[in-house]
């Protein structure tokens, strides 16, 4: 019997387009004989929706066809079984069941932890990185905390909300300019490069911090690297076991690797694929001693980062100091990454494989550990200490 596989993908998120492509490329390459695929579609008002419609990206390019033709759902557990539940109608009849889900969604609101937090209160099995590990992996700001508690080598930054900038733009002024220029203004809980600006002098601060305030309340800025080299590596695994990808030296069109360079391309009309996309050199152009230096960072954020299935960590190499620095981690990556795996010899269909199991034994491992009591203790309870009894005093 084939293991029924729910791929979960697009959201309330500027990333919402980014996740449809990502979503579709896995689908197209899970193993017939081993999975049905179940489409599980959020759209960007929330509402969830099932449909055989949903395969196809070009119907994505008619929202009133694609509407007419999808089902709005609720993911919900009955009984021992997790089921899509019709919403509409007078009867709410079950449209399909699921095995396991399989986010593929990117940025706020979905890959920081608010989906898989929905998945775990209703106990389904879940591929990819669990609450903790998505909500950091979200936070350009807390990570750097985490990372910088562990010594591990970040780029000098500070950090501030929307409304302290706006209180008081001269103090956060200077607190950027003692970074010295230029400078790198991100909004700190975005993906795919959304709202990323550089200010290479004073007066070209406020329009990239306005810029970055547009999506998000919190701004983080960086001192820029000179002789910059752009650094990725993957790691698939969980606590117990990791491997690390081959490296690749991103090779983009714009000043950093741009939302253009990512997802749409250099050349005018050129059909996005995704991260694939992008331009890139693998393996990557560094010496031995960087090369492992970088995968063992690599190991080092994924374990401290409660991390599981695959992930991109980026990395910022000053090639002329030969000093490495951690960017982010990537808790569920542009196309799975799979164009890294590629390259040591283990195709996208091998890779999804691979991260199905591993939600299936991490599963399995969680079922071991106790997480509730037999025992209830509201049965010897009488009211409420400190307080009176509520018996009787409410009225309908």
């Amino acid at each position: 019997m084939k293991i029924k596989v729910g791929v979960i993908f697009g959201g309330k998120s500027v990333e919402h387009e980014v996740s449809i492509i990502s979503a579709l490329q896995a689908i197209n390459n899970m193993d017939d004989d081993k999975y049905e695929v179940v489409p599980i579609y959020i759209d960007k008002d929330r509402n969830w929706y099932t449909g055989m419609e949903l395969l196809n990206i070009d119907n994505f390019k008619n929202l009133d066809f694609l509407y007419k033709n999808i089902i709005p759902i609720v993911l919900c557990k009955r009984k021992n079984d997790f089921v899509l539940l019709k919403q509409k109608g007078l009867f709410k009849r079950v449209e399909n069941k699921v095995d396991i889900a399989f986010p593929i969604v990117h940025g706020a609101n979905v890959e920081d932890g608010s989906l898989v937090g929905y998945l775990e209160s209703i106990g389904i099995p879940y591929v990819g990185s669990g609450v903790l590990g998505s909500a950091i992996g979200q936070d350009k700001v807390v990570m750097k905390k985490l990372m910088q508690s562990e010594n591990l080598p970040i780029v000098d930054y500070v950090w501030f909300y929307d409304y302290e900038y706006v209180n008081d733009e001269d103090l956060i002024n200077n607190k950027i300019e003692k970074l010295g220029f230029p400078v790198i203004v991100k909004p700190a809980r975005l993906g795919s490069s959304v709202g990323i600006t550089v200010a290479h002098e004073a007066n070209e601060l406020k329009d990239c911090v306005e810029e970055a305030i547009k999506y998000d309340s919190k701004i983080v800025v960086e001192k820029v690297i000179n002789n910059l080299v752009e650094i990725n590596a993957s790691v698939l695994g969980n606590s117990e076991y990791l491997v690390v990808s081959p490296l690749e030296e991103v090779m983009g069109i714009d000043e950093f690797l741009s939302y253009r360079d990512k997802y749409i391309g250099g050349k005018k009309g050129t059909k996005s694929k995704g991260m694939i996309n992008t331009n890139r050199i693998i393996p990557a152009r560094v010496e031995p001693k960087i090369e492992t230096e970088i995968k063992s960072l690599s190991e080092k954020v994924f374990r401290l980062f409660n991390l599981s299935g695959v992930v991109r960590i980026d990395f910022l190499f000053d090639k002329k100091n030969s000093k490495v620095y951690v960017n982010e981690p990537n808790i569920i990556p542009g196309s799975l990454s799979f164009y890294l795996w590629k390259e040591c010899g283990k195709n996208y269909k091998t890779l999804l494989d691979d991260l199905i199991t591993l939600a299936i034994k991490d599963y399995k491992n969680k079922r071991k550990k106790v997480s509730s009591f037999d025992t209830n203790i509201l049965q010897n309870v009488n009211g409420l200490k400190g307080g009176k009894s509520m018996k009787g005093k409410l009225k309908m």
